[in-house]
């Protein structure tokens, strides 16, 4: 046998590996060529819901008439939907809707997690801040945010707030606020966003965090009282509720949500999802939807823009996480 067949061998075998592999048989300019999967980490009716739904409905006129479909995937504090979407391939098909609990804070929650929310994703989008509030139960004798602090650094555990779980997005916002305002409210986990609000309108708890498009029903009814907006900026859905830097200077946190994608994505495919979604976001059917029934902050931008914020809050929450010591496990 010549010498040279077995080397002649093994280079056609590699062109073939190259021209079949997924990786490069898919060209960033044609995807996507089926329908695109966007797992989200909440079930359906929620604002993450919502908010992916919105996303939906104006993404086929820029992805080449191809569907995007929302598969609702709840457990395990979000962690469920991102360990799945984490082990898919990065090929552009199966997304997942990133959030602050399974994609900033999880790896310090639980000890066993089986992702890496800093090397298992791809950043793609920051799609939207969700505004969200401080709500006060109306029995209480205070009328601001400030009054409240004031009364809880006098009397150190008087006080509580609800949260929708241990590790929710409720529970690190407030204890963030304990941590920031040098109180110690005391947390009572429910088991949902819905136990958690009618914990307050029964008076049962004190305050809780709540995003505004949930809340602004019983804020309208005078059932709770908005004293403090947690972006920095002033909710125009809130006029007469100030952002909480005017009782704790330099304060601020946004309730996020992002498009990510599985670890090792080639770049000019993150740049060709990326750019898909920004036009999705600037359509006047989307912006409004979104605008207008979740009252949220759409962002948009790079996917280098995302990635810096990703990094940010994942070292905020553990840090937070670690100090207040808060653990699922």
């Amino acid at each position: 046998m010549p010498m040279n067949v077995r080397p002649l061998q093994f280079l056609i075998a590699i062109a073939l590996l190259f021209v079949t592999a997924p990786g490069f048989a898919q060209t960033a300019d044609k995807w996507p060529d089926r329908p695109v999967k966007l797992v989200v980490p909440v079930g359906a009716g929620g604002a993450a819901d919502t908010l992916a739904r919105n996303l939906s409905n104006g993404f086929a006129q820029f992805a080449n008439g191809q569907p995007l479909v929302i598969e609702n995937r709840p457990g395990a504090g979000g962690t469920l939907a991102a360990s799945g979407v984490a082990k898919e391939s990065p090929d552009g098909y199966v997304l997942l809707l990133a959030e602050i609990g399974a994609n900033a804070a999880a790896h310090a929650l639980q000890s066993k997690l089986t992702y890496d929310p800093e090397k298992a994703f791809t950043p793609i989008i920051h799609v939207a801040n969700l505004p969200t509030v401080v709500l006060m139960r109306p029995t209480l004798p205070y009328k601001t945010l400030g009054e409240l602090l004031a009364a809880a650094k006098q009397q150190p555990g008087k006080f509580n707030y609800a949260s929708a779980g241990i590790g929710n997005w409720t529970h690190l916002f407030m204890a963030y606020l304990n941590s920031r305002a040098g109180v110690e409210m005391v947390n009572v986990p429910y088991r949902s966003g819905a136990e958690m609000t009618t914990s307050l309108l029964r008076d049962d708890t004190d305050v809780a965090a709540v995003t505004v498009s949930t809340s602004m029903p019983f804020i309208r009814e005078g059932k709770v009282r908005a004293v403090a907006g947690f972006p920095a900026k002033q909710i125009p859905e809130l006029a007469d509720t100030p952002p909480v830097t005017q009782s704790i200077p330099g304060f601020s946190i946004d309730l996020w949500h992002g498009i990510v994608a599985p670890a090792g994505m080639d770049g000019a495919l993150v740049s060709r999802i990326n750019a898909v979604f920004n036009k999705v976001l600037g359509t006047s059917a989307v912006s409004t939807a979104i605008a207008q029934s979740q009252a949220a902050e759409i962002v948009g931008g790079s996917a280098k823009q995302f990635d810096d914020l990703l990094k940010a809050e994942q070292k905020r929450w553990p840090e937070l996480i670690k100090a207040a010591g808060i653990k699922l496990d």
